[in-house]
């Protein structure tokens, strides 16, 4: 009886440390690590937002890439981001990368939209078409301020 009740609190232990370190890689966006090849790429961006290392790359909703590093340019006053992409994706030279997120509070990623130049990116390409990301709280600054705006030029015409 008592190598029994050993085996299922073993069981149990063991499923919890399981679940334990799924729940580990999913909080460090790491459960959908790939082996494939991959090529590097860089995109330089006004405002990455809250973009992180091993944030998704994604075309049309499918994962092809992941972030690979965030770097600040001194000279341009840019953030530089390097895109880990697999090898079978093959991107047009004039592609663009948006910062994007996934719902309205979720977490941000690199949305890359296909161009139609016939060469593709290589390793060690950058992509020159991006759009950085949108920050909530300028977007209510800016509403805010013009809704103040119109009420004070509302109220001196009378």
């Amino acid at each position: 009886m008592s190598k029994k009740t050993d085996f299922l609190v073993g069981l149990f232990v063991l499923l919890g440390a399981v679940a334990l370190m799924f729940m580990a890689l999913r909080a460090g966006n790491l459960s959908s690590f790939s082996f494939e090849p991959t090529y590097t790429v860089s995109a330089k961006f006004d405002n990455v937002g809250a973009l992180k290392a091993r944030a998704a790359v994604k075309s049309n909703g499918v994962v092809v890439g992941r972030v690979k590093n965030i770097q600040f340019d001194n000279r341009e006053f840019k953030a530089v981001v390097e895109l880990s992409i697999e090898t079978r994706y093959q991107f047009p030279l004039d592609s663009s990368a948006s910062i994007m997120t996934a719902g309205l509070l979720g977490e941000q990623y690199i949305g890359l939209t296909p161009g139609a130049e016939e060469s593709s990116l290589v390793n060690g390409s950058e992509i020159m078409f991006t759009q950085g990301a949108v920050v909530l709280e300028e977007l209510i600054s800016k509403f805010l301020f013009s809704s103040a705006e119109k009420e004070g030029s509302s109220g001196n015409g009378q």
